[in-house]
């Protein structure tokens, strides 16, 4: 057959593949195909038949009687979650059994909205294009309310929600609007959704407040993500009812460390203090090093209201500007929080450790202790500098302490990834007046090491079996080796940039090649790019009673026991080191009910996680609105088939080249390269690639930033 032949019969089979993907109930016959795809010659009808017998064998379609075909939908039929993609304006089904995502047209949706758990009728493939199907079952809507702006004129009022939440707009009855204004934020709920080509109708359900304001956007931001963004007040009535005061009987009942040297280390900002450090010279090269937790537990019984509040929100969220606790400020900030001269009660991790930092010996115990000191990173960090402060023998001897465990989980196999977090300077409005980089210092290290010691050896207090008993219910922090396949493609990557890693063999071989590969990269222009890329290449690090270790950590064990006043799996683990110690017996704890608490908390923690780069992101934007027109270098940070993402050198604020603004050339996206090359030019961009932009637009509203590239003349 001739080319010329060949493409002719692709076209008409695409054709065909259409009428039956968009008609998946009816039946047709050769005639009617050929008359709805505008074929009247005799020769052409033939083609038609013979191009149905083919899709027939190929069980794409089936023949439902003489000469009439149907799509063949028999077990075509997939599950999934709906990720609708804001900047390409497309959507897939995610399914949920790791195959390979399927493009959702709007037509097909049939009211199915991001994040929502579907059924999904897959339609027969075409050739050479990616697979297709239509929503024909919501399984599960993940939101019923929606963030958006009040847009009312000649007398309608509709809310205009956040594309990627619904592509469509939510009309507002009049006696409805709750009495919200034009151009106000609020959040409406869908109260009934007639046929799928119209418009929902809707009720507001909460006014957050004026476009801009930042209270209302970074309220906005936790709605948009269904968390709260305020405590509700019989919950904080609850918290004020509980006493301050320490009986002597509970002092009694617990170790004494009031009289031992002890301190926390925080953020300058914090308010909730929920570790601290004491430490004890045993002398003999010994030193007990107690780490202190706050002990929530004991004031938050397990089922009361406060509890299942906390359940709920599972962790606090941590916006640029603000905290949203999980527990009422009353319990974060006063009873619990390890507050200096004050005396508080704890869950402590206490170990006798050597001068070359091995643990001798450890014990688990609740305790009472009285900090002596509040330090600061930064005042902690000047001790460690200086060696001037105060208590800075015993800060010293921690830092010393602490180098030499880093040392070991390095050596053990533990992965170092250190990103700088962007944070900002913002002013009494919200404002955001300058950027600057969070890094990790020794006083940073310093707690994180002992954080990471109480958590590894709490979980193996409990998980590591003993004279062969049953394994006990525990909530461990686990984390996946990486997945080969991303592990390779991410080495094939970085071959580009003359750098190389191991992808197969020991895990310690592995993850020190990753290692190594973080220290080559440090300081260099892709530096951020390629930990970007390490990350993603990586496992979620989640919550589970089935423990498999942390590979990122390369711990056999590990928790998440030092911080109950922001994550409930701490709370958790608290409450189950409560039962174990008091003998409850091993029946009466439900791993089923423990395992279920554990997913909850890992999606919570994504979520969070969400907003608080969502917030991050509104802030760069902010910070960028009026800087339209000045000229930046940045260099290449991602690549799509709709345009080239650039990330700003001197502040990391991201924005984005369309590919449609490039007219010098007819751009083609190489996915394999991580590139787009032109046409005629070859002209290349590629992720790593240095580049000078223009600041085109700040898009608060949309959350776009728009670049465009400036050439050398």
């Amino acid at each position: 057959m001739s080319n010329k032949k060949q493409n002719k019969r692709q076209i008409v089979y695409n054709k065909i593949s259409d009428i039956f993907r968009n008609n998946p109930t009816k039946s047709f016959n050769y005639r009617q195909i050929s008359h709805a795809i505008g074929l009247n010659r005799k020769e052409d009808k033939n083609a038609v038949g013979d191009i149905l017998l083919d899709m027939a064998e190929q069980k794409i379609i089936r023949q439902v009687s003489q000469g009439k075909f149907i799509a063949n939908i028999t077990a075509a039929y997939i599950t999934g979650t709906i990720d609708r993609q804001s900047v390409a304006h497309k959507t897939y089904l995610v399914p949920d059994d790791g195959s390979e995502s399927v493009f959702i047209a709007e037509r097909s949706m049939n009211r199915a909205l991001n994040g929502d758990k579907v059924k999904v009728m897959l339609y027969p493939l075409r050739r050479k294009k990616e697979l297709e199907g239509e929503v024909v079952e919501i399984i599960e809507r993940v939101r019923e309310r929606f963030v958006g702006i009040i847009d009312s004129k000649h007398g309608v009022t509709i809310l205009k929600a956040n594309n990627k939440q619904l592509p469509m707009n939510i009309i507002i009855p009049p006696d409805k609007t709750k009495g919200a204004k034009n151009g106000q934020k609020c959040i409406a709920a869908i109260t009934y959704w007639g046929d799928k080509y119209e418009n929902p109708i809707g009720e507001i359900v909460d006014i957050l407040g004026d476009t801009g304001n930042n209270n209302t956007e970074m309220h906005a931001i936790l709605a948009e993500y269904g968390l709260p963004y305020s405590y509700p007040q019989e919950i904080e009535k609850e918290a004020n009812k509980i006493p301050e005061t320490i009986t002597e009987d509970e002092i009694k009942r617990r170790i004494d460390f009031r009289t031992t040297t002890t301190f926390t280390i925080d953020p300058r900002d914090a308010k909730d203090f929920d570790d601290a450090l004491s430490i004890k010279d045993l002398g003999d090269g010994l030193w007990e090093v107690g780490v202190h937790i706050a002990d929530v537990t004991h004031f938050v019984p397990e089922g009361g209201i406060i509890d299942q509040e906390a359940v709920k929100r599972a962790t606090s969220v941590y916006l640029v500007d603000r905290t949203v606790p999980m527990l009422p400020e009353h319990l974060s900030n006063f009873i619990c929080s390890l507050r200096p001269d004050e005396e508080k009660l704890t869950y402590s991790c206490i170990f006798t450790i050597n001068d070359l930092a091995e643990v001798i010996d450890y014990k688990i115990a609740r305790t009472v202790i009285k900090s002596d000191r509040r330090f600061t990173y930064e005042e902690a960090q000047e001790i460690i500098e200086t060696g001037k402060g105060d208590f800075a023998t015993e800060v010293l001897r921690l830092n010393d302490l602490a180098k030499k465990l880093r040392e070991k989980r390095f050596a053990s196999g533990a992965i170092a990834f250190e990103r700088s977090e962007v944070r900002f300077e913002i002013d009494d409005t919200g404002k955001p007046v300058s950027v600057f980089f969070k890094e990790s210092k020794d006083s940073n290290k310093l707690i994180e090491e002992f954080m990471l010691l109480a958590n590894k050896y709490v979980a193996q207090h409990i998980g590591m079996p003993r004279n062969r008993e049953k394994p006990k219910t525990f909530v461990y922090r686990i984390h996946d080796v990486p997945n080969p396949e991303k592990l390779s493609n991410f080495a094939t990557f970085i071959k580009k940039f003359g750098y190389k890693i191991k992808t197969d063999g020991k895990k310690t071989a592995v993850s020190s090649s990753i290692n190594h590969l973080l220290d080559q990269i440090e300081g260099k222009k892709e530096q951020n790019m390629i930990e970007t890329l390490a990350i993603r290449s990586m496992a979620k690090a989640a919550y589970s009673t089935k423990n498999i270790g942390h590979y990122g950590l390369a711990m056999k064990y590990y928790t998440h026991f030092t911080s109950p006043i922001r994550r409930y799996p701490d709370m958790m683990v608290h409450r189950l080191l409560t039962k174990y110690a008091d003998k409850v017996p091993q029946q009466t704890i439900d791993r089923t009910d423990y395992e279920s608490l554990c997913k909850h908390s890992s999606d919570m923690e994504q979520l969070a996680a969400q907003a608080e780069r969502a917030s991050i992101k509104y802030k760069q934007i902010e910070f960028m609105a009026d800087k339209i027109g000045k000229v930046y270098d940045g260099v290449i940070s991602g690549i799509s088939t709709w345009g080239i993402y650039v990330e700003i050198n001197e502040n990391k604020c991201e924005g984005m080249v369309y590919i449609r603004d490039l007219e010098d050339d007819v751009y083609v996206y190489d996915e394999k390269n991580y590139c787009i090359i032109g046409r005629r030019t070859q002209r290349k961009y590629q992720i790593g690639d240095d580049i000078r932009i223009r600041v085109v637009k700040a898009d608060l509203i949309k959350k776009y930033l728009d670049f465009e590239i400036v050439r050398d003349k």
